[in-house]
């Protein structure tokens, strides 16, 4: 039976990396964007989830055992976590997806987060783990508490998130159409992120009785098989391998393979700020979840389905770790004093499109020249060069430097930032430009041309704005 979790983590890691499925961007939206719309999909994990759960308890299939509510540690820890996934440019499942992409930044994160994890499980950070964890309150949920059916819970919160799905499906259907990759089979296209989170939601269902069957009373988790994968990897302990690192290892797998066959796999080395910031990242993840007793899956998603104290209280407090982070640390790169550039394989241009001259050129430092962010490259069109950045960056570079464009002129961008497929054709829609030309221009690598609309003058269409990378 424990092979059944390398087959769910598999289809796990497929679904997530077609959907580009990262709870930190939803959670990130919410404080840049003032938007709510891509945390629906995890209401929408944790509604049928909820669901699920509740009948499988109900019929007795499954017989979960509720965290006690530690309210320092899981308090402390949930910070910990959300300024970590910041740092790390993803949370804990999203740090493995985005391994498979080719993303060495997040192979640093996930060896510090495997280490960290490890030292607080059973190493050299167990006593303090202990010591945080020694304020108990015996809470466990909030149907014991008010001794109700989980089943109220469970409805309520399935009801709230139709209604925001219908409203938030309402408002892109009154928008225009987000700009697409040309050229690309169906099979290639990415996962729309509710039915992402929707197969994400049935998975946890599933994935529940298929590990109670292995000897694992649990459902989906990432910190401890995280954790265990580094203890059996030094000490050979068997006791190591259970169902839960069998579904990390093929959600590495799964999402390897839908990465590769679809060309958005490519190994892509980080600078040397990204790489500190993955290895701080990845420490505050371990040492975050241990203490918060889970992720953004086993407290997020999980925890929550079960309406938990542990659960809720540990999403409110990633959600703060993730405001502050977000404020201190995601701010787009300062335009460098200098010039220069690297030719890779650089195409020529043509009278009526400049920017065919910037694709394959990855220039190391941005000029400066009339003080904007972006190079000239003549009859209103202007390069920016975001290859080797990480999400959200090429979202917020792209941002700053077609703020200083007039309207009618022209952004070119290149950037390999996979999520950025999504998050930037549609702030273009949200934000009243064009996307005059989206391509690929090789393995995990794109070109955007975007025309600068005129100013919105509301507020209304940043109400919709989708930006989870």
């Amino acid at each position: 039976m424990i092979l059944t979790g390398l087959v769910v983590g598999a289809v796990l890691g497929v679904v997530m990396q077609r959907g580009r499925f990262c709870v930190t961007g939803m959670i990130r939206d919410i404080f840049m964007q003032r938007s709510w719309r891509t945390f629906v999909a995890l209401l929408i994990v944790i509604s049928i989830h909820a669901v699920g759960l509740a009948a499988l308890t109900s019929t007795g299939v499954i017989s979960p055992e509720y965290s006690t509510f530690a309210p320092g540690a899981v308090v402390v820890g949930g910070f910990l976590f959300g300024l970590g996934i910041i740092l790390a440019g993803g949370c804990a499942s999203g740090t493995w997806y985005r391994s498979a992409e080719g993303l060495v930044g997040s192979w640093i994160a996930l060896a510090m987060y495997a280490l960290s994890a490890a030292m607080m499980k059973t190493g050299a950070l167990a006593g303090f783990n202990d010591w945080m964890k020694s304020w108990d309150t015996g809470l466990t949920t909030l149907p014991e508490a008010f001794g109700i059916s989980a089943w109220w819970f469970a409805i309520a919160i399935s009801v709230l998130t139709i209604i925001l799905v219908r409203h938030f499906q309402a408002q892109n259907a009154k928008a225009p159409q987000v700009a697409r990759l040309g050229n690309r089979p169906a099979w290639k296209r990415p996962l729309s992120l509710y039915t992402a989170g929707a197969l994400v939601g049935l998975l946890g269902v599933i994935a529940w009785p298929l590990s109670a069957a292995s000897g694992r009373n649990s459902g989906l988790g990432i910190t401890t098989p995280t954790a265990n994968t580094l203890q059996y990897s030094v000490t050979g302990e068997n006791s190591y391998i259970d169902w839960g690192v069998m579904l990390v290892l093929g959600l590495l797998v799964g999402a390897f393979i839908a990465a590769k066959v679809t060309g958005e796999f490519r190994i892509r080395v980080p600078d040397a700020t990204t790489a500190v910031r993955s290895v701080a990242g990845g420490m505050l993840m371990g040492v975050g979840a241990s203490l918060a007793g889970g992720c953004t899956v086993g407290n997020g998603m999980v925890e929550t389905s079960l309406f938990s104290f542990q659960g809720w209280v540990a999403l409110v407090f990633i959600a703060v770790g993730i405001g502050v982070g977000a404020k201190f640390w995601l701010k787009p790169a300062k335009p460098a004093k200098t010039t220069q550039a690297t030719n890779r394989t650089s195409a020529p241009a043509t009278p009526g499109n400049p920017a065919a001259s910037f694709v394959g050129v990855q220039a190391v430092n941005m000029p400066s020249l009339d003080t904007t962010t972006a190079r000239d490259l003549g009859d209103g069109y202007f390069a920016l060069d975001s290859l080797g950045a990480v999400c959200p960056f090429p979202l917020l570079e792209a941002k700053d430097a077609i703020a200083e464009l007039a309207p009618g002129q022209h952004l070119v961008i290149d950037f390999d930032c996979t999520q950025g497929t999504e998050t930037i054709p549609q702030w273009a829609v949200d934000d009243g430009h064009e996307v005059t030309d989206f391509h690929e221009t090789g393995e995990a690598s794109w070109q955007i041309t975007i025309q600068k609309g005129e100013p919105v003058k509301t507020s209304s269409a940043r109400s919709s704005s989708s930006i989870s990378s």
